[in-house]
Parts: C-alpha cells; sequence; structure tokens
C-alpha cells in the first residue's frame, strides 16, 4: 500500500515538474514560430475531417434532396409484380388518423411517350421526337406540401388544379438539359413551355400543353412527366384506382420516427399492399457503396496529412530538444529526472495539437457547416454538403493528438536518454 502511494506521488510530482517546463518552454519559444505550429495542426484537422466530409456529403446531399423531394420520411411502393397498392384508400384512412403523419402525397403512375413533333412531322423519313417516360397523377396541393415541387420549376408555371390539359415536365427528358448525361436515355428537342405535346399510355392518347419545366436532382423527379389527378383519369384506363405511391412525411418536431411509423403500417396489416421503406431504406445500395467508398477515400487522404503533421511535429520537437541539449544536461545534473523533462516535450505537443484541432472544430462547426448548408456545392447529381458528425470529428481529434504525442515523444527520449556529462560539454 505504501510502495502504491509513492509510485502515485513520484508520477504526480514528475507530471508537475514536467507541465511546469513545458509552460516556461512554450511562454519562452519564438511566437511566430508556435502560430505555424498551430496553424500547421489546425490544417491538418481540417483536412482530416474536411475532405472525406465533402466526398461523404456529395452523397449524403443527393440523399437529402431524395428525402425532401421524392420519399418523404416513409415511402410506399408497388411489390414487385404487381401493378398497384393493394388497398390504397385504406392506408390513406389509415394515414389521415395516424399520430406523428404530417401530410401524404398520394400518387398515381403509369409508363408512357411524349410526343413534341407530332404536329411539324410531315415525312415519315423524319424521326418521332419522342421520349419513354412515367406518367404521374397528382393531387396537386398534397405534392407541395410533402415536397415544395412548384419551387423547382426554372420555365413557365406550376400545374393549376382548377385546368385540365396540361404538363409538367421533368428538364431530364429535354435534350437542353440533359445533353451532358450523353445518349443514356432519349429525350425531347426544343419543347419550352406553351408548346403542345402528344402522350400515349397504352392505347390511350392526348395533347397537352406544356406548363412548365421541373428542374431537380432527383431522377424519380427530373425524368418524370407530372398532370393532375383528374387529367391522370382522363388519359388511363385501367380497372382499379388504387395509387403506385404514397410518400409520407411526419409531423415536424414530433418525437415518432420513421421506423415507428413503418411498424404502425406494418401492424396495420399493410406490408402484402405494398413495400414500406424508410427514407434510409429506399436508398439504392450502389449509392451507399459510394458513401463507404468516398469516406475511405477522405480517410487516406487526411492520413496523409496526419503524416505529415506528425513529421512536422517530430522535426520541430527533434531541433528544440538538440538546441537546448545544453540545459537538458544541466537539468539532469540538478537532479531534475529523465521522465519530467520527457513529459514536458509531450505537453507541448498535446498543446500544439489541442489548439490547432480546437481552432479547426470551431472553423467546421461555426464557418464550414452551417456555409456548407447554406451554399451546398453545386455538382450535377447533387447538392453537396459537408458531413461532419461530432463523435466521428470527436474520434479524429483524438487520432491527431495520440500521433502528435508520439511524435512529440520520440525525438526527446533520443535527446533525454543521451549521457549527461556529454550533453552539458556538447560533445
Amino acid at each position: 500500500m505504501k510502495n502504491s502511494k509513492f509510485v502515485t506521488k513520484k508520477w504526480l510530482n514528475i507530471l508537475r515538474v514536467g507541465y511546469f517546463l513545458a509552460i516556461r518552454q512554450i511562454k519562452g519559444s519564438n511566437k511566430a514560430t508556435t502560430f505555424l505550429i498551430v496553424f500547421i495542426m489546425m490544417l491538418t484537422f481540417l483536412n482530416l475531417v474536411v475532405v472525406s466530409g465533402v466526398l461523404i456529403g456529395l452523397i449524403e446531399g443527393g440523399n437529402k434532396a431524395n428525402k425532401e423531394q421524392y420519399t418523404g420520411d416513409v415511402i410506399i411502393t408497388t411489390l414487385s409484380g404487381e401493378k398497384d397498392i393493394g388497398h390504397s384508400h385504406e392506408i390513406e384512412n389509415t394515414l389521415a388518423k395516424m399520430p406523428g403523419v404530417g401530410n401524404y402525397s398520394v400518387r398515381y403512375l403509369e409508363s408512357g411517350q411524349i410526343e413534341a413533333n407530332y404536329k411539324t412531322r410531315r415525312d415519315f423519313s423524319v424521326l418521332q421526337d419522342i421520349a419513354g417516360t412515367q406518367v404521374v397523377g397528382l393531387t396537386l396541393e398534397d405534392e407541395e406540401k410533402l415536397s415544395n415541387i412548384s419551387k423547382f420549376v426554372v420555365e413557365g408555371e406550376f400545374l393549376n388544379e382548377n385546368e385540365s390539359g396540361y404538363i409538367l415536365i421533368g428538364a431530364n427528358l429535354l435534350y437542353r438539359y440533359s445533353a451532358g448525361f450523353g445518349d443514356f436515355f432519349a429525350s425531347l428537342d426544343g419543347v419550352y413551355p406553351g408548346d403542345e405535346v402528344k402522350v400515349t399510355v397504352g392505347d390511350n392518347t392526348k395533347t397537352f400543353i406544356v406548363k412548365g419545366i421541373l428542374d431537380t436532382k432527383v431522377d424519380q423527379v427530373s425524368l418524370r412527366a407530372f398532370i393532375t389527378k383528374a387529367d391522370f383519369w382522363r388519359l388511363v384506363d385501367r380497372p382499379g384506382l388504387n395509387a403506385n405511391e404514397v410518400a409520407i412525411r411526419i409531423t415536424p418536431g414530433s418525437t415518432i420516427t420513421a421506423d415507428t411509423i413503418k411498424s404502425n403500417l406494418v401492424k396495420a396489416g399493410f406490408a402484402p399492399d405494398g413495400k414500406i421503406q424508410t427514407a434510409t431504406e429506399a436508398i439504392p445500395d450502389f449509392l451507399n457503396q459510394i458513401r463507404i467508398a468516398f469516406g475511405l477515400l477522405g480517410n487516406v487522404i487526411g492520413m496523409v496529412g496526419i503524416v505529415v503533421a506528425s513529421i512536422t511535429i517530430f522535426i520541430v520537437i527533434f531541433i528544440n530538444a538538440v538546441t537546448r541539449r545544453k540545459y537538458i544536461g544541466i537539468m539532469k545534473g540538478i537532479g531534475i529526472s529523465e521522465k519530467a523533462i520527457e513529459i514536458s516535450y509531450i505537453f507541448q505537443s498535446i498543446f500544439y495539437a489541442t489548439l490547432g484541432g480546437l481552432l479547426g472544430v470551431l472553423i467546421i462547426y461555426l464557418l464550414l457547416v452551417p456555409l456548407f448548408n447554406a451554399y451546398p456545392l453545386d455538382f450535377p447529381f447533387s447538392d453537396g454538403i459537408l458531413v461532419a458528425p461530432v463523435d466521428g470529428t470527436a474520434i479524429k481529434f483524438g487520432l491527431l493528438l495520440f500521433v502528435t504525442i508520439i511524435a512529440g515523444y520520440i525525438p526527446a527520449r533520443n535527446i533525454v536518454k543521451k549521457n549527461t556529462l556529454d550533453s552539458i560539454l556538447g560533445r
């Protein structure tokens, strides 16, 4: 017991002396050098967090847009092999009474074709200006509440529930918007608001006037054509009145989660009628794989920065220790333990890493994250944001601190273990 107390007291004294020496040395060091080291540590930490955060944010931005503009928090779609969602009206009635459901949009879908040049195509040798798409019938007010769809109209106007014979076309169905994607799918050329197009669904054909062009980075929206629910049933000839998609939005501020909504729908017996997924589950698997790959790539780039920072600290501590070799020898000669001297350099490393890391944290959460949210990076497939979860950032902070401590300890140990007399005499 006495032995244990003695060891504890001994190490406390070593830590106190080491801390005192570190403070003295930091105060006496060149301010410009200290600033430069802290600045390097800050840049290293930013590199470690921001690069991977931006790469992951490219995919996360797309997922966020997908949730806001298409799936909502929960989406019900048609089961594989089925033509529609069974018992759609019962699902609507259940959602209207279900706690936590803020609003929902019921969508009716049919595959069809849009032809643009049917009026001017007098010669059959001229190719049809035609594009395949999904024609979607909407209750406009419900869809607007769920996805704010009208704000993505870039040409013309949004549909009006009191008007008939108008269509809203997704931008990726038009050549002037989709030319950058190559020839992956057919697109319409020279279609503008006010033009008349012919829409064919099955054996039914009807002409519509283009009301507006809808441009988002969610393919399920920008590759579709939208009409009112009333026009949809005038165009489409099918026996049932069941829907094909139901997107559900949770009431803002509600404690109920998407998993709870899904679970409640399953318990209500609707699992055999449609595919019920949360927004996260509805994300295509290949996007999750890309997210993982981008995260690994960002971490690799960040690790290069960690190596650079550790080398920087190693060199700084080594030069510091070499230039103070004589003083180290004198300190050892007057009875200051080697451990206390080594720990003083470790404390210096901790100071540089902690101050640089904290500055990096402030820049990330007070400047960069709000900035990326307000002005996301404009990529063709998503609006890139900065993903910097607190737990992940804390782990990277700890990694930077650990590597810096090791990089500071090694050169200090190499100098301190030299013979005391040789150090004093500079031999």
